[in-house]
């Protein structure tokens, strides 16, 4: 049975389709013969009661030189016989969870939300992997900088970064005795105002961060492991990391097996793993990558496997 697909995400003008993972979604969706529902940026609105999106048409063609093309918009209102996927980029900030609270109104009247609202908020991609401390590297979450700096002592080396940051973006390895330890934690915490994370510097970074994909609570079968290149410590693709499929290990299923039931129990239908040598170190809810590279390196359709939970949810 067609679905109405109404996807909310960042202008789809701007994206890079080759490597992205929505649009993956939406050349499956558009393979199944679903109807595509573009939310034009800023289009979510209720109006007595009822949540609403501002949509045009869409059809899409994995072609770089053009890959989408678009209808006039007009307004509709959300709720049964909708699949909202949730698509948009952090930060999670006050106009992305307004644009949940006005998802969870179209949840209530029947739309299908992948990922649930409520999770979105609820799951900060930082602290979310701390519900599973079994499978974490020493971690602190502090606003003190001199509880964070005794922290890196301890340790030797840490990784500092703030709880809504993403791609790499303001991620710190500091040593014990780093001069500029002390400058470090007074931006990330904005002098004692703002949570930070200081976790434990795992050297098996160099072998890659490996990305985990769980649909349903179930991992796929081969991970992206994102290297990092030259100078740079960070593996993440989007500050020059390579990315490197490979076989999930026994360690990578033990932890996707302590991460998943709770995810699929929350509605959380598509879901990255970041983990490093052993340690799990994100829970990545909001909108996860990697689809498009382990699809072109193992021949998989990863978005196939999304698009059969999501049509076995809608039964």
């Amino acid at each position: 049975m067609p679905l109405d697909i109404v996807v909310v995400m960042d202008p789809i003008g701007s994206i890079k389709p080759a490597k992205d993972s929505t649009f993956a979604m939406l050349l499956e969706a558009q393979r199944r013969s679903h109807r595509l529902l573009y939310v034009q940026p800023g289009g979510l609105s209720v109006r007595d009661g009822a949540a609403r999106a501002q949509v045009s048409a869409l059809r899409v063609r994995d072609d770089a030189s053009g890959w989408f093309e678009t209808e006039p918009a007009s307004h509709i209102t959300l709720g049964r016989g909708h699949v909202v996927l949730m698509r948009k980029d952090p930060p999670v900030d006050a106009e992305y969870i307004h644009d949940t609270q006005i998802l969870g109104i179209a949840q209530q009247a029947g739309a299908l939300v992948v990922n649930d609202p409520q999770g979105l908020r609820d799951y900060n991609e930082k602290l979310a992997a701390l519900l599973f401390p079994q499978c974490c590297p020493p971690t602190l979450v502090s606003r003190d900088p001199v509880e964070l700096k005794a922290f890196v002592a301890e340790h030797g080396a840490a990784v500092l970064k703030p709880l809504d940051g993403m791609g790499g973006r303001s991620i710190f390895r500091a040593s014990h005795g780093d001069a500029n330890l002390n400058v470090i934690l007074e931006t990330l915490t904005l002098g004692g105002l703002h949570l930070a994370m200081a976790q434990r510097y795992l050297p098996e970074i160099t072998g890659g961060d490996k990305r985990i994909l769980l649909v349903d609570g179930e991992p796929i079968d081969y991970c992206l492991a994102r290297i990092p290149q030259g100078d740079e410590f960070r593996g993440n693709l989007a500050v020059g990391g390579r990315g490197e499929g490979r076989p999930l290990t026994e360690r990578d299923r033990w932890i996707a097996a302590q991460v998943g039931p709770e995810m699929k129990r929350r509605g959380m239908v598509f879901v990255g793993l970041d983990v490093i040598g052993d340690s799990l170190t994100e829970v990545n809810v909001t909108s996860p990558t990697c689809i498009r590279e382990l699809d072109a390196q193992f021949g998989l359709n990863i978005a196939g496997t999304l698009f059969d939970a999501i049509e076995a949810r809608v039964g």
